[in-house]
């Protein structure tokens, strides 16, 4: 494949002109926290509000953390399309039991210890584990879950990795043209997922979180694009 294309999800997405910003700048998926402890959680209903908002072919990604098979049933069930994100303890039986057998597409992340312990994570077992799993999403491991907005390192992971993943943690439009350099050419395909990196910040420089940066998010896309380049 020459070029392949980097999909792009934006994630925390908790207000109306977010989501349109991440359209017109060209994200193919946008996710939804259900996680009740995140800063930036949303209620089921309040996700299915704005994922009325998306045009075709952009995907919803609703984002669960150890939710009971029923919940996410039902959850899913609300939101058109939608692509479930399991980021707890969720074994590869519970995620087929909560998507109907693997009918409901979804994602499950791995969480990548930090420093040099990375070299200890089996990704490659532990995308064949989750064989059913549409992508496999890397985001670092930290205290809680969720996402915690850190970056591992990417030079640490397997050199071959049969499956499709998805790049997460502490990205931002400076850093992610190095992490798909790093990671495309170990993998199927690579798509990255971004939230705190295009969140925008008070008058004291802190994230506001949950509220994203138009600039940031349109910033955050073209990066991706140049990184692109790279692969022709």
């Amino acid at each position: 494949m020459t070029n392949p294309r980097t999909r792009i999800k934006i994630c925390g997405l908790t207000r109306e002109e977010d989501v349109d910003a991440a359209v017109a700048a060209g994200a193919d998926a946008i996710g939804f926290v259900l996680y009740p402890k995140s800063p930036r959680a949303v209620t089921p209903q309040r996700a299915a509000e704005l994922a009325k908002r998306l045009p075709p072919f952009i995907t919803p990604v609703l984002l669960f953390v150890n939710a009971s098979d029923t919940e996410v049933i039902a959850v899913c069930a609300m939101i058109a399309g939608a692509t479930a994100q399991f980021h707890g303890d969720e074994t590869p039986q519970d995620c087929l039991n909560a998507t109907g057998n693997g009918a409901r597409p979804y994602l499950r992340a791995a969480r990548i210890p930090l420093g040099d312990d990375a070299q200890a994570f089996d990704l490659v077992k532990y995308a064949h584990d989750y064989s059913n799993a549409q992508a496999i999403l890397l985001d670092a491991h930290v205290d809680g879950y969720g996402g915690g907005g850190k970056t591992f390192n990417w030079s640490l992971l397997p050199p071959s990795v049969n499956a499709h993943l998805v790049l997460s943690g502490g990205l931002t439009s400076a850093n992610v043209g190095d992490g798909i350099a790093q990671v495309r050419p170990r993998c199927k395909t690579l798509a990255v997922d971004v939230s705190s990196g295009v969140e925008a910040v008070d008058a004291q420089g802190k994230p506001l979180k949950g509220i994203k940066d138009p600039a940031k998010i349109f910033e955050f896309v073209a990066a991706v694009r140049a990184a692109d380049q790279q692969f022709q």
